[in-house]
C-alpha cells in the first residue's frame, strides 16, 4: 500500500483537485452547467456589465465563467482540466491564487468566487487573496462571493475533506472591511447548500427561488457578500 501524504507542490494539488472534481462533479456536469446558465442569467449579470473585464476565482470547471457575459475574462485555479474546460475566450491564470496575480493594478471590473474561500489552506491565504484582488480591482470594482455559511451547516460542513476555513457572512464582511473593501450587499442566507449534490431539483424550481427572495430564509445556507474597492 502506498503511503498517503498531502500535496506538496501547486503541481501535487492541481493533479489532486483534479480527481476531486472527477469524483463529485463528472456525474452532474450538465445539469451543473444548466444551474449557472440560469444563474448568470437572471441574478449575476446585474452586478457584471457586459464590457466588463472579470476574473472568476477559483474557477474550477469555469460554469460561472463560460456563461457570464463580460468583455475580457480571466479564470484562476490551480487545476489543469481547466483549460479544457473552459470557452475559448477566457484566459487561464494557472496558479496559487494568495500568491501576487500576473495582472495589473487597478485592471479588473469584476470579481467573482463561488464556494472556493472555504478550500484555501489558512487564513493568512484568505487574506493575501483578498489582498491581491483588491490591487486588481479598479476604483469601484467589485468583488461578488458566495459560499458555505458555517453558521447554518453544523457538522455538513466538514463533509467535505478539503474545507479548511470556516467563514460566515459576518466573517468574511470583516476581512474584506479589514482589506480596504466597502459592502455593497449581504445575504446571510442566499442559495441552498450543495444543489446539485443530491437529486438535482428540477430548474424551474431554480428559476422561482431566485425571484423569490423571502423564502431565501428558509431554504438559503450559502452566503452572498458583494464588495467594493
Amino acid at each position: 500500500m502506498k503511503e498517503s501524504r498531502s500535496p506538496s507542490t501547486d503541481e501535487d494539488l492541481g493533479s489532486e483537485l483534479q480527481r476531486q472534481y472527477s469524483m463529485r462533479f463528472a456525474q452532474q456536469a450538465s445539469y451543473r452547467d444548466a444551474v449557472w446558465k440560469i444563474l448568470t442569467a437572471e441574478f449575476f449579470q446585474k452586478y457584471v456589465p457586459p464590457n466588463a473585464t472579470l476574473l472568476d476565482l477559483g474557477c474550477g470547471w469555469g460554469e460561472f465563467i463560460n456563461n457570464i457575459r463580460a468583455g475580457k475574462k480571466y479564470a484562476m485555479d490551480l487545476n489543469p482540466e481547466a483549460r479544457e474546460r473552459l470557452a475559448p475566450e477566457v484566459e487561464l491564470l494557472l496558479q496559487d491564487c494568495s500568491s501576487e496575480w500576473p495582472l495589473p493594478e487597478n485592471s479588473l471590473d469584476c470579481i467573482f468566487t463561488s464556494n472556493f474561500f472555504e478550500h484555501l489552506p489558512g487564513k493568512n491565504e484568505l487574506r493575501r487573496t483578498l489582498v491581491q484582488a483588491h490591487r486588481c480591482l479598479r476604483p469601484n470594482g467589485r468583488l461578488i462571493c458566495m459560499g458555505p455559511n458555517v453558521r447554518y451547516l453544523s457538522g455538513a460542513y466538514w463533509d467535505f475533506w478539503d474545507h479548511h476555513v470556516a467563514l460566515t457572512d459576518l466573517s468574511l464582511k470583516e476581512v474584506l472591511e479589514l482589506t480596504g473593501f466597502r459592502i455593497e450587499r449581504s445575504e446571510s442566507r442566499f442559495l441552498p447548500y450543495q444543489m446539485s449534490r443530491r437529486r438535482p431539483a428540477p430548474l424551474s424550481l431554480l428559476r422561482a427561488y431566485l425571484k423569490l427572495p423571502l423564502v431565501w430564509p428558509l431554504f438559503g445556507k450559502q452566503f452572498l457578500v458583494i464588495a467594493t474597492k
